[in-house]
């Protein structure tokens, strides 16, 4: 596979470089996120894209767009997630939280079914660091047609340990 900066864009999700990701350690005071709820079916979204088009239409029309693109996604359950969508500023429209905490990261490639091993493989790495994870989320930093159309299925998994 060539390099990201060689990858040709699709015009919808940017290549993914996952080096400033890879086991890193974030913190962040109040970061401010655009905040919406999907729904699931046994962890499989049924309305995440029209739930992502609809905030970043928002996002792009308050000209909140971060400098890279960020979603977290909170697995609450089977049947739901909520998604967090990094922005600049105050977006009109849209529901608004913010995220508080130490961050450790980490960057899985591969196909979804795989999310319970990068699972435990995160729990594995956040010990190794003497830390304990108090809540785990998951960015998926594609869709499933640009990372088919890039060769790579990136993921990175944030766990907040303070």
């Amino acid at each position: 596979m060539e390099k990201t900066s060689q990858v040709k864009p699709t015009g919808c999700c940017p290549p993914f470089d996952p080096a400033p990701w890879q086991e890193k350690s974030i913190v962040w005071k109040d970061k401010i996120f655009v905040i919406d709820h999907i729904t699931s079916f046994m962890h499989i979204p049924l309305n995440m894209g029209g739930k992502v088009v609809r905030n970043v239409n928002l996002i792009n029309a308050a000209k909140a767009e971060p400098p890279q693109q960020l979603m977290l996604f909170d697995e609450k359950s089977p049947w739901g997630a909520d998604i967090y969508i990094d922005v600049s500023k105050e977006v009109p429209g849209a529901k608004m939280g913010t995220l508080s905490g130490t961050f450790l990261t980490k960057v899985f490639e591969g196909p979804f079914k795989d999310s319970g091993k990068w699972a435990q493989a995160m729990s594995d790495y956040v010990k190794s660091k003497g830390k304990t994870t108090k809540k785990l989320y998951y960015s998926y930093t594609t869709c499933p047609k640009c990372a088919k159309a890039y060769g790579k299925n990136y993921v990175v998994l944030f766990a907040r340990v303070d």
